[in-house]
């Protein structure tokens, strides 16, 4: 047991090692070819077919420190009987064309120098480019190319990359081994309740609401991320897809983008994570209240309908809304079971790792930090063993929290980011400057604006939550100022400081960058409901049983009438999405829900080489259309056979006479999507 935390590490050496014997590099996956005068010099000639999972405009490229030679194509500047058009890419750096592609094998030719790599963005996904895996070439010529089932997936790197996050877990499952056993068999049975059931809600039609805005971008960059890990590339060049956001998010949804060419496992480790931060709520709210205060926050917390919607989405809000939830269980227990002053400061250090990753995963929650110190000197005293008053003791430990966290953090965000290690300072403000530039406008309280008020996130909290929830919470403020306690004043500064970032020009799309205010709201609802149930068992023994099972099949029925749209929830005091969008009140489609209905449906009913007309789709680059309507595709809408209007409340498409309406995507009443037919 001494030695025990050499095993991790081997654990890890033996997986990196056996991917390193048995993986597949791209380019040795195609065949050695001639050379050509053209070629640039000092280069080796691979050539081959490359797969085409789906037709349309791919793009592709390669990302090369020395010049390079990229063919791509048939060899003809275009084919009469297909879309199939050859590019010819001469260049270093990163280079990269629109090519417009057949489904099917086609031929490829890389004239490369050391070190090179295949880059593309196929059919269904935007942004910056992910490498080509070796499942995607073949060394023959495409009318003798053939592809498994694995093509345009990782599997390999996907099951290193997951027993390495397993070992991680299981090191610091192992690390808190004793304090985890002395958990109490009913809480871990209310914990894995709602862990299992957070996770089933978030996988029943996982994906049914399309594609969304970002999630190509978070897919691709953490997919890249992986592949460098596991090869160990920490070359600049390397660490530079989607380098505005820290890596940590892109990592975990870089595992599941490993096993398949699409979203789906991502998506599924993205509820995973919200369903946990969902499920700590339990010890959290038997810490701050009681055990049944516990498990109906925690209830509330996984059937609320924009933590749902979230937690299908490969983005950050689902590693936030766990960290956070970690984060403040970790600081809560910094004092338990007369810790010695080796152990206070050992578990000040898991505390600040936790907010270093935090931190990792999206910068705002730096705000972490500041939540845990007041949580550490609000908690109690420092540790009984030493001699010292009660107050001396606090103030000792509020000094070693405010400088072993923040350290600690500091070096955990450095250590999990390797863009940062050679020129921390300019990386970071290139990310900052990056992140500084305005959004687009949207409607806010019947206007469209990209500069809202500061009280913007507070007026979408009261917004977007179900109206049962926030009268609970609103009876948890009367229950607050009644009873005055240490867990009143630590859930209080839950919800407040995470708004903090009113501060901050971040003011736009909705509750995502308040998502632990959401969490913090589940938690006042289900302590303001048990005191009325505190009332009323005085008559009615079990009214609490009663009223929790009323909330929670409030809250089914409520995801049930919004399914699969949950981020464009609305609440009954706003009239609900219908209204919402009827008054211009706030954005409804505003991330890309439901263009795939809309898509699918042209895909469904289009003539072959009929012109569509997709410019009034904002999130144009989720509109993925059959592979023949993409050459005769118009930006004239007089001229076009299908128009898709996204979002006409917000942003209205003036549609020509002569057309139709013939397909309307709706949330709960609220039009996300309108196809038009000539």
């Amino acid at each position: 047991m001494r030695f025990w935390g050499a095993v991790p590490v081997a654990l890890v050496v033996v997986l990196l090692a056996l991917r390193a014997c048995l993986v597949t590099a791209p380019l040795d996956n195609l065949a050695r070819g001639g050379a050509n005068p053209r070629d640039p010099a000092g280069t080796v000639v691979y050539e081959g077919s490359l797969h085409i999972a789906r037709g349309g405009p791919v793009i592709i490229g390669f990302q090369s420190e020395a010049p390079a030679r990229l063919l791509v194509g048939s060899g003809d500047p275009v084919r009469a009987d297909a879309m199939q058009i050859s590019k010819d890419m001469i260049g270093r750096g990163l280079v990269k064309e629109r090519v417009v592609l057949e489904a099917g094998a086609v031929a490829i030719r890389f004239a490369a120098p050391p070190g090179a790599r295949l880059v593309w963005s196929p059919v269904g996904r935007r942004g910056d480019p992910e490498y080509v895996p070796a499942s995607s070439l073949s060394p023959e010529p495409p009318e003798r190319a053939r592809f498994g089932r694995w093509a345009g997936a990782r599997p390999l790197d996907g099951l290193v990359a997951a027993g390495i996050l397993l070992v991680l877990i299981g090191s610091c499952l192992m690390l808190a081994r004793r304090r985890l056993c002395a958990v109490p068999r009913g809480m871990w049975i209310a914990i894995g309740g709602v862990f299992l059931a957070g996770c089933v809600v978030r996988w029943i039609d996982l994906g049914g609401f399309g594609q969304t805005w970002d999630e190509d971008v978070n897919w691709a960059a953490g997919r890249n991320y992986i592949t460098n890990l596991l090869s160990l590339d920490l070359s600049p060049g390397s660490w530079i897809w989607n380098y505005e956001h820290p890596p940590v998010m892109k990592y975990l949804a870089g595992v599941g983008a490993q096993f398949a060419d699409g979203f789906g496992p991502a998506r599924a480790l993205s509820a995973i994570w919200m369903a946990l931060g969902c499920a700590l709520l339990v010890p959290i709210g038997t810490r701050l209240y009681n055990l049944r205060a516990g498990v109906f926050a925690a209830a509330i917390a996984t059937l609320l309908p924009h933590l749902v919607g979230h937690g299908q989405i490969v983005g950050h809000e689902s590693p936030t809304v766990l960290w956070w939830s970690l984060g403040i269980l970790l600081a809560l227990t910094v004092g338990d079971g007369e810790p010695t002053v080796r152990q206070v400061r050992l578990r000040l250090v898991a505390v600040g790792v936790v907010i270093g990753v935090a931190i990792g995963s999206r910068f705002v929650s730096g705000l972490l930090g500041p939540l845990c110190l007041a949580i550490v000197a609000i908690a109690g005293p420092g540790s009984a063993a030493e001699r010292r008053s009660p107050s001396e003791r606090r103030l000792r430990r509020v000094l070693e929290a405010s400088v072993i966290m923040p350290l600690v953090a500091v070096v955990t965000f450095f250590a999990l980011w390797p863009r940062l290690w050679l020129h921390p300072i300019a990386s970071m403000q290139e990310s900052l400057a990056k992140l500084s530039q305005p959004h687009g406008v949207e409607p806010y309280l019947g206007a469209l604006t990209n500069q809202p008020g500061a009280g913007y996130f507070l007026v979408y909290l009261a917004a977007t939550v179900p109206i049962m929830i926030l009268a609970g919470a609103a009876g948890w403020i009367a229950r607050a100022l009644r009873e005055r306690t240490r867990g009143s004043l630590i859930l209080a500064l839950w919800f407040v400081i995470p708004l903090a970032v009113m501060a901050s020009p971040v003011r736009q799309d909705g509750v995502r960058y308040v998502m632990p205010c959401v969490v913090a709201i589940a938690l006042m609802s289900a302590a303001g409901w048990e005191s009325f149930a505190m009332l009323a068992e005085r008559v009615m023994p079990r009214a609490f049983v009663v009223w929790a099972a009323v909330a929670v099949g409030y809250l089914g029925i409520t995801l049930v009438r919004v399914h699969p749209f949950y981020i464009d929830y609305y609440g009954e005091q706003v009239g609900g999405p219908r209204a919402v969008a009827a008054k211009n009140l706030f954005e409804v489609g505003w991330w890309g829900e439901g263009v795939a209905g809309a898509v699918d449906y042209v895909n469904a009913h289009a003539a072959p080489g009929a012109r569509v007309f997709r410019n009034c789709i904002e999130p144009a680059h989720l509109a993925w259309f059959r592979q023949d309507l993409w050459t005769p595709m118009t930006n004239q809408p007089a001229q076009a056979d299908w128009i898709i209007a996204y979002a006409p409340s917000s942003r209205p498409c003036p549609i020509p006479t002569g057309f139709r309406r013939v397909h309307t995507v709706d949330a709960q009443g609220a039009v996300l999507a309108v196809v038009y037919q000539r």
